[in-house]
């Protein structure tokens, strides 16, 4: 039903939280190398500071260009974010006040409905945009949701279905859940207590649970380790899915990219040739397999006060069947402290970074034409602000 939603549709001025064009003051910048003429698609960014709002930007001939009434103040604290990943009809906010649908026209937000009441820590739609999936924290475990939402405006229209699971140590990582392309699983980043896979069935009778009550966990591959992030390769025939864990590369001492064949999930589970890998960093926070399928990047942490990275890898598929893979540490690009977030936009053109705790708190980029993974610097701003996640309209 629609509602007053914690969403107040206006531009916010005289907080320095806000964000701020890229040709304006405050510490911004604007390109000054490797610069692109191209445009972009839509992009939502998450703030979740002392004033929470949620901005809306696409990229016009290089420049930042804002979408109509962008930014849009939240009037509680975020959690995540997820859009409607087919036709972009609308973007679900999950927030200490329950979880919410916008519908959006020409990329602009209208008037939000309540989802749920639920405090999920991460939310993810379905491909056929008709569920909305979420993680709820509990004591010894995680609950998992699914409500079954209109898949033009994001409003509920039946009864949450849910499956609670007891997993050991689990702690869920916001903004950390994915599914896969095909509909078939569901993947949630749990911190000490591992990855949560669920496998999930979009197309069951009005009424009926769509979540399995049978799940896998894949424990951290070291005790002391944190599995921070998740993801699964695009589109409807995944190849992989892939973890980003603490203390999980060779040597147990930094962080680790944990890459498995999809396919395996049926069978026993198979790793990727060279997995896992070192992620580039101490906290893989947040991992990006981009469309083309040629490259996986990884958002890394340093630390609170070091300068964080995005390492990109190599992905190889192998001749004989069954198909194997084999990924390689490529390339390496500065960013802010703590990166939380990364997306490619719906032309393939831009990558975009965002984070929370160090200068630069926004990046972009594109892909170098000349070296294959490499990404080119573009935009940034230095401007200080709590941004935890984003989104790339489809």
């Amino acid at each position: 039903m629609g509602v007053t939603a914690p969403l107040m549709v206006g531009f916010a001025t005289g907080c320095g939280d806000f964000w701020q064009a890229p040709t304006s003051t405050g510490g911004t910048t604007t390109c000054t190398t490797n610069c692109t003429t191209a445009s972009s698609g839509n992009f939502y960014v998450l703030d979740a500071g002392t004033t929470p709002q949620l901005i809306g930007e696409s990229f016009a001939s290089g420049q930042l260009a804002g979408i109509s009434g962008s930014p849009w103040v939240l009037q509680a604290t975020p959690y995540a974010m997820a859009i409607e990943p087919t036709s972009g009809n609308f973007l679900a906010i999950s927030t200490t006040s329950g979880v919410f649908a916008y519908p959006l026209t020409s990329g602009a937000l209208g008037t939000g409905s309540v989802i749920s009441t639920d405090q999920a820590y991460a939310i993810q739609v379905d491909a056929t945009g008709s569920w909305l999936l979420e993680a709820i924290p509990g004591t010894g475990g995680v609950t998992v949701g699914a409500i079954p939402i209109d898949s033009t405006t994001g409003a509920t229209n039946g009864t949450e279905q849910t499956v609670s699971f007891a997993v050991a140590n689990a702690s869920v990582q916001a903004n950390r859940m994915a599914i896969s392309g095909d509909n078939a699983n569901i993947f949630i980043s749990l911190g000490a207590g591992g990855t949560l896979i669920v496998p999930f069935n979009a197309g069951v009778t009005a009424g009926t649970n769509p979540l399995s009550t049978k799940a896998t966990t894949i424990a951290v591959a070291t005790a002391a380790g944190s599995a921070l992030s998740v993801a699964v390769d695009p589109g409807t025939t995944p190849r992989l899915f892939y973890i980003g864990e603490t203390l999980a590369n060779s040597a147990g001492t930094s962080g680790g990219l944990r890459v498995f064949n999809y396919s395996s999930l049926t069978s026993t589970l198979t790793q990727a040739t060279g997995s896992p890998l070192s992620s580039g960093g101490l906290a893989p926070n947040v991992i990006l397999p981009i469309a083309s399928g040629d490259y996986v990047y990884v958002a890394n942490g340093q630390g609170t006060t070091a300068t964080g990275n995005i390492t990109g890898f190599s992905i190889t598929a192998g001749t004989t069947t069954p198909i194997t893979y084999t990924l390689a540490t490529d390339t390496t690009t500065a960013t802010g402290i703590q990166p939380l977030a990364l997306a490619e936009d719906s032309t393939g053109t831009f990558v975009i970074e965002v984070g929370s705790l160090g200068s630069p708190y926004f990046d972009s980029f594109t892909f170098d034409t000349t070296t294959s993974g490499k990404l080119d610097p573009q935009v940034s701003s230095s401007t200080a602000a709590s941004y935890t996640a984003i989104v790339a309209a489809p």
